[in-house]
């Protein structure tokens, strides 16, 4: 007569792990082709205005940013707390913008650059008179494609 033993019970058996390596490459692939780098860190102050009709930007690279608002908190000290212009990592004035822009347009692509636009993102307690200074530079420097960044109502 045949006799069976009991086996152990406590011990499980082990996890085969051969394919770990590849899902974990797959996730590291994926989160690297998916994620953007923060392209500007910003050195002013934006609380954005409210507005009800809004549109979202369709093409996002052929957009380049002005910012306007009161330097942070680190920045005060050497700037003052008046707004102040931010264009991509730096404070500049009214009269940059027209270099600004010209370089901007020779990033793009040639077929582009009529389609290129010109976001600004001012802060809501911001005074008119910046914001008109800067659209007298976009002027010179023809660019005629400008919007306004807002949150939703």
């Amino acid at each position: 007569m045949a006799t069976f033993k009991k086996g152990n019970k406590d011990k499980m058996q082990a996890i085969n792990t051969s394919a770990l390596p590849d899902i974990i490459f797959m996730l590291l692939f994926f989160f690297m082709v998916s994620t953007t780098m923060k392209e500007v860190s910003y050195k002013v102050q934006i609380k954005n205005p409210s507005a009800t009709e809004l549109e979202k930007l369709e093409k996002k690279s052929l957009v380049s940013f002005i910012y306007v608002g009161p330097p942070i908190q680190q920045y005060r000290a050497q700037y003052g707390s008046e707004p102040r212009i931010q264009l991509n990592d730096k404070f500049a004035t009214a009269d940059e913008i027209e270099s600004y822009i010209a370089t901007e347009r020779e990033n793009k692509k040639e077929v582009d650059r009529p389609k290129m636009m010109v976001s600004l993102k001012v802060d809501k307690d911001t005074k008119m008179a910046i914001v008109t200074d800067i659209k007298q530079a976009l002027r010179k420097a023809q660019a005629l494609l400008i919007n306004y960044s807002a949150k939703k109502k």
